[in-house]
This record gives structure tokens, C-alpha cells and sequence, in this order.
């Protein structure tokens, strides 16, 4: 199992108020899994997510990426896991303003004592952006600036993509090209994917669908 957790929770104190969040979630995703998590805003899906990639610890349960069980990895150790393990993709896709396509795709790499040009190229004409590399994201759409962030993603090599509402800030149309791109680098590279959203019809590309409600995880297909 690429991912297993077993009865994760997370609690928040707000004020004098308990937020249960996530409720001993227990899942397991296997390499090459394409998953998708659906749920209204609040049910605790992004918390989720975080808590799986090692963005976050649980209150209680047990979280393991790869067999690492992240309760016992140092913190050095969890940046390492992300960075060379896990492609984040968000919905509001953090791209750098002030940088090029192509330079918010390198500062992935910007640790690297060598900088491998010539793969920047081919990611970014993989997911389309040949002949755009050069421009600002505020020069960009919102579907050429999510490209960019799966190619950020992908650059180190990840075995595992989340991604985080994805399509939520693109319309339909231009939404489910992101999703085909996500299914292809499911089917034609092995990538296992766990998309979040509030989006039903992306559970079409998913070979396991999970609805997620008040912050319990609920298997549907």
C-alpha cells in the first residue's frame, strides 16, 4: 500500500469549541490507485489530505506513506518524503507572480546541486505549455496556471499525486482537461492520484470513489 491509515482523527480547539475534523478514518490506496474524495466544503477532506501527505500530524490513528509510518519520522525526514516522494497540486494553484512558468516549475528543483533543463522542457510540453513557458502567470488562464502547478508536481518524480480541488477555481470544460491529464499520468506513468473536490463528475476517472461527511470517510465504488 502506497498509503494506509488506520482510525486517523484530528481535532482542533476553536475558541472554546471542539472541531472534530476528521473521525477515525481508516483507508488503505494501493500503488496506481486513481482516488477520488467527494464532500461539501467542510466535511473535512482537506484535512485529510493533509494528514496523508505528511502536511500535518493526526490526534490520534497512524498515517503511513510508503510503509513509513509518519508518527515516527523526524521532521527532516517528512520534507524529504515531500519533496521526493509526493506532487501537490492545490486549487488556488500558488504559483509565484513575479516568475515565469517555467521558473515556478524549476524552483521545485532549486535544491539540486544540477539543474536538468532539458527535463523542465519535456514537463512543461507535456501538459501543454509548449510556447507559453516564458509568460507570467497573470499572462496565463486559469486552466495554462493549473498546468503549471501539475508540473511542478510531477518534476521531482512523484509516486503519489494529491491534489487539492483541483478544478475548483476553472470551469467545467477546462476542469475536466485537468482531470484527463491527471488520468493519463495515472494510466500511462504508473502515478497513483488522490483528488479531493466537490465536483461529482470527476469521480468518472476514479478507480475508487469515497464520499467524505463530518469528518467520516465513506467507501461508495
Amino acid at each position: 500500500m502506497i498509503i494506509s491509515t488506520d482510525k486517523v482523527s484530528k481535532t482542533y480547539r476553536l475558541g472554546s469549541t471542539t472541531v472534530r475534523a476528521v473521525r477515525e478514518v481508516t483507508l488503505q490506496i494501493k500503488e496506481g490507485d486513481f482516488v477520488v474524495i467527494v464532500g461539501p466544503s467542510g466535511s473535512g477532506k482537506s484535512t485529510l489530505l493533509q494528514l496523508i501527505g505528511a502536511l500535518d500530524r493526526p490526534t490520534t490513528g497512524n498515517v503511513k506513506v510508503h510503509g513509513k509510518d509518519l508518527a515516527k519520522t523526524s521532521d527532516r525526514d517528512l520534507t524529504k518524503l515531500r519533496r521526493e516522494t509526493i506532487g501537490f497540486i492545490f486549487q488556488n494553484f500558488n504559483l509565484i507572480p513575479t516568475l515565469t512558468a517555467r521558473e515556478n516549475v524549476e524552483v521545485a528543483i532549486a535544491h539540486r546541486t544540477r539543474h536538468d533543463r532539458t527535463r523542465v522542457e519535456e514537463i512543461i510540453e507535456s501538459v501543454g505549455l509548449k510556447g507559453r513557458a516564458d509568460h507570467l502567470p497573470s499572462r496565463l488562464s486559469g486552466g495554462e496556471q493549473q498546468r503549471v502547478a501539475i508540473a511542478r508536481a510531477l518534476i521531482n518524480k512523484p509516486a503519489l499525486i494529491l491534489a487539492d480541488e483541483p478544478t475548483g477555481n476553472l470551469d467545467s470544460r477546462t476542469g475536466e482537461d485537468i482531470l484527463n491529464i491527471l488520468k493519463e499520468l495515472n494510466v500511462k506513468q504508473h502515478k497513483t492520484v488522490v483528488v479531493i473536490t466537490h465536483n461529482e463528475y470527476a469521480e468518472k476517472f476514479a478507480s475508487h470513489v469515497f464520499v467524505m461527511k463530518d469528518g467520516a470517510l465513506h467507501h461508495q465504488s
